[in-house]
């Protein structure tokens, strides 16, 4: 500063490059929304992703989809072949799954060896061309197992698909109603024989 005036005469500027450090915090905000096994979204992905989804789909009048998928018999699997084994088809099943979904689907690892994968802006029709599209993508795998005379000795998949549609008048406000429909779903197609998908449509109270 002046001495007279004490008015700046020169600034002093610090500047320190962060990218690093800002791409190391995305790596691991991407690794704490990925299932280490399967390489799609965990549990917490899922969660988030759906509760944001949930709420554009009632503030925007629209509507949702939502699969879920669990392979047939596959506790027998992994006791005939062992766990190892169970790991690496597990992570076949979720290439095949990510091939199958399109750009803006989330696949994630719902729990165990059940897959859920979150359908934006989805029609029921659509959501279940989707879902066909991964069963058909899993069987076509064909994975041998002895434990699966449903599917033909080879590893299949049972879907559930549900979609929840914003409207007036709609009574169903909580996201958990559209995994508890999905999961009944879900259990259909497996009381009717297994290696197909059941669908439910539910609908939701539009904000707008």
């Amino acid at each position: 500063r002046d001495p007279v005036t004490e008015k700046a005469k020169e600034t002093i500027i610090i500047m320190r490059d962060i990218t690093e450090r800002k791409m190391m915090e995305k790596q691991l905000e991407k690794l704490a929304l990925t299932d280490e096994l399967m390489e799609i979204g965990n549990r917490r992905a899922f969660d988030q992703e759906l509760d944001r989804e949930w709420k554009r789909t009632l503030r925007h009048g629209s509507q949702i989809s939502l699969l879920l998928l669990d392979l047939d018999h596959f506790k027998s699997f992994n006791d005939l072949y062992g766990h190892q084994v169970g790991d690496d088809c597990l992570r076949t099943i979720a290439f095949a799954v990510r091939r199958a979904v399109r750009a803006a689907d989330l696949p994630a690892r719902y729990g165990g060896e059940e897959i859920a994968v979150i359908l934006p802006e989805t029609e029921s029709t659509d959501a279940c061309e989707v879902a066909e599209r991964v069963r058909l993508e899993i069987e076509n795998l064909q994975i041998t197992h002895e434990g699966n005379a449903e599917g033909g000795y080879r590893v299949t998949a049972s879907v559930g698909v549900a979609t929840a549609l914003a409207r007036c008048g709609g009574t169903m406000r909580m996201p958990e109603s559209l995994i508890l429909a999905t999961d009944n779903a879900l259990y259909r197609a497996k009381r009717e024989g297994r290696n197909r998908i059941e669908k439910m449509l539910l609908v939701a109270p539009h904000e707008g």
